[in-house]
């Protein structure tokens, strides 16, 4: 089976001549694709193409995507001491002059202008840094898609039997189309008599209208449309993937089919046959929101 859940998590890892990036990506239902993103700033060069990796797996559902990234000690070989010296003399000048503690972390020298200077080392650490952040991404949308793929079959299994419920309801109605025609007549006659209105059967007006008011409730085409769409909606569970809009599609098809069934049958049996199909098709929409 096919089908995809719009709910997930993945995570995923990389690095590079020692230099790591995480990556976490969780996902929940949107009718359109929307992505977020929560990156380093030195990301953002290639934030753009970080979001088309995404868009190239994932087609719905709103995307949270977190990343983080540590640079390894060999990173040194890019980094200016000569701007790491001065920023750390100045600090402890200034804390000395105003009476504070100028002592400052390496992780923020590290955050400060200047300190990766535009050296060989640099540009290689970036570019490592950057294959690691494109590798860490993908793995996690694969750990992602393993987790949306493994819901999308538990759904798909019961969204099939909640389709056989369906199947049954629809084969507990056919027996209402079998001389429905002279049901109907019959009625409308009882109706007249108890009016103590003439009837004539000889009268072609007569006859006309009840074979009109006889077709209008005839229900054998939504029950045959209601046979079809069992039919289509089996293959989106079982052969096309990214199908919930149109399984979607499928459920407000057989929600009309079914109520104008039941208003035109007017029966109590029928009706009653009629709530439990309605109730099940909601029950339906509601996990294929789901559904990528």
């Amino acid at each position: 089976m096919s089908l995809i859940s719009m709910t997930g998590f993945g995570s995923g890892s990389a690095a590079v001549n020692g230099n790591q990036v995480y990556a976490e990506i969780s996902t929940i239902n949107r009718k359109q694709l929307e992505i977020r993103f929560s990156l380093p700033r030195e990301f953002a060069p290639f934030e753009h193409e970080l979001r088309k990796l995404l868009q190239s797996k994932l087609s719905r559902g709103m995307v949270s995507v977190r990343m983080s990234k540590n640079v390894s000690g060999s990173a040194a070989a890019g980094i200016n001491r000569e701007r790491v010296k001065a920023l750390i003399a100045a600090a402890q000048e200034l804390g000395s002059e105003f009476g504070v503690d100028g002592k400052l972390t390496m992780a923020q020298v590290l955050t400060m202008p200047g300190v990766f200077d535009d050296s060989e080392g640099a540009t290689q650490v970036e570019e490592d840094v950057r294959s690691a952040a494109f590798t860490a991404l993908d793995n996690a949308l694969n750990a992602l898609n393993n987790m949306r793929c493994a819901e999308g079959r538990a759904l798909a299994q019961e969204l099939e039997q909640r389709l056989r419920i369906l199947e049954e309801l629809h084969a507990r109605l056919l027996p209402f189309t079998s001389g429905i025609e002279e049901q109907i007549k019959a009625r409308l006659l009882e109706k007249l008599a108890a009016a103590d209105l003439p009837v004539d059967l000889q009268d072609e007006r007569l006859l006309k209208e009840l074979l009109y008011y006889a077709d209008k409730s005839d229900v054998t085409e939504e029950l045959t449309r209601l046979s079809s769409h069992f039919a289509q909606f089996r293959n989106f569970l079982n052969d096309t993937p990214g199908g919930g809009r149109s399984m979607d599609f499928l459920m407000q098809e057989m929600f009309r089919e079914i109520t104008t069934l039941g208003n035109k049958a007017g029966s109590g049996e029928v009706a009653e046959i009629v709530v439990k199909f309605k109730t099940e098709l909601e029950k339906i929409r509601e996990q294929i929101q789901n559904i990528e």
